[in-house]
């Protein structure tokens, strides 16, 4: 089962609430503790809560993954995180290891797999891990995140383990995107149940933009009628209103590419059609998921002087690419 879950009326009801006036997504309907970066969305609906998975907060909680919910997708609250210290194993793989960066979350089989990033700023001694469970609730019986440890590391590449997104080819075969700067976006196959890398799976590039600084990270794909959508933030995220994050995307009807934009320029030659670029009240939008039509995303806000929140906008499609419905 794909992570996006397919809820049309939550969609339009999202819509509707949602992108009213044009005005920039959050800056007026959410409402709560909606403060996230690079957030894992799981649209709820039909009496189903609202889940964001985030980067941490290196000051609190050891930095683990926070967890915030809601009940209409409106309004937002804090509950808890996803541990209260990191595993232990963390601190050996990558030295100076403070919060946990950029999750991902895939349902399959009945069970939640929670991929997430461990690195310092601008190195890549970086892993890619991952933790399991059986409910995304807090108060359900049974809710534990467990430890299962690496799926990949990059020390000693010229690539960056970090920002993992997930797809299932047509086959049910799971392949994890990720990377950030460096030699650019990668796709390595895994396999379930374990949701681990596959035996002798090497990580093959999937979008560059193809100079010395090579600013593009944050893969999440999406299939879609056939296609795959290959989303990256391109920019700088992480500099308050300087940063100049824009969110792209690219397709492919095999998941590993090749991916081209709708002007048949390719991902890996810095192609990408533009989905959302900073415009009002947001600055650097990127970090993006998509889950039953709406796209989530962090931006930083000339209203906080530079604070990043929660942006949530649904999804629509012209000529068979995705638009921001605002």
């Amino acid at each position: 089962m794909r992570r996006a879950i397919t809820l049309i009326a939550a969609a339009l009801a999202l819509a509707m609430g949602l992108s009213g006036c044009g005005a920039p997504a959050g800056e007026s309907a959410l409402h709560g503790d909606f403060y996230t970066h690079d957030p894992a969305l799981v649209a709820g609906g039909g009496g189903e809560p609202w889940f964001v998975y985030s980067t941490g907060n290196g000051e609190e909680d050891d930095g683990n993954i926070q967890i915030r919910s809601s009940v209409d997708g409106a309004t937002w609250e804090r509950v808890g995180q996803v541990w209260e210290t990191k595993p232990a194993w963390l601190k050996e793989a990558v030295p100076g290891v403070d919060n946990l960066w950029a999750p991902e979350l895939y349902e399959h089989g009945g069970t939640w797999y929670l991929y997430y990033s461990a690195s310092t700023f601008g190195s890549n001694r970086s892993v890619v891990a991952l933790a399991t469970n059986t409910t995304l609730d807090p108060s359900e019986p049974g809710y534990e995140w467990v430890d299962r440890g690496p799926v990949i590391a990059s020390e000693g590449t010229d690539y960056n383990a970090i920002d993992p997104g997930i797809v299932e080819d047509g086959e049910g075969t799971p392949w994890m995107a990720f990377g950030s700067f460096h030699s650019g976006i990668r796709i390595v196959k895994l396999q379930w149940p374990d949701g681990l890398r596959a035996d002798g799976a090497e990580p093959a590039l999937v979008a560059s933009r193809g100079d010395a600084v090579n600013a593009i990270e944050a893969p999440y794909i999406l299939e879609r009628d056939g296609w795959f959508y290959l989303f990256v933030s391109k920019g700088f995220c992480c500099r308050g209103l300087e940063s100049t994050y824009s969110i792209a995307a690219g397709r492919s009807k095999s998941v590993t590419g090749p991916y081209v934009d709708a002007n048949g320029v390719g991902l890996l030659d810095d192609g990408g059609t533009p989905v959302m670029e900073g415009a009002g009240d947001r600055a650097g939008p990127g970090g993006q998921s998509v889950s039953g039509g709406i796209l989530a995303f962090h931006y930083y806000s000339q209203a906080l002087d530079g604070a990043f929140r929660l942006g949530l906008v649904p999804l629509r499609w012209e000529d068979g690419w995705p638009v921001p419905d605002e």
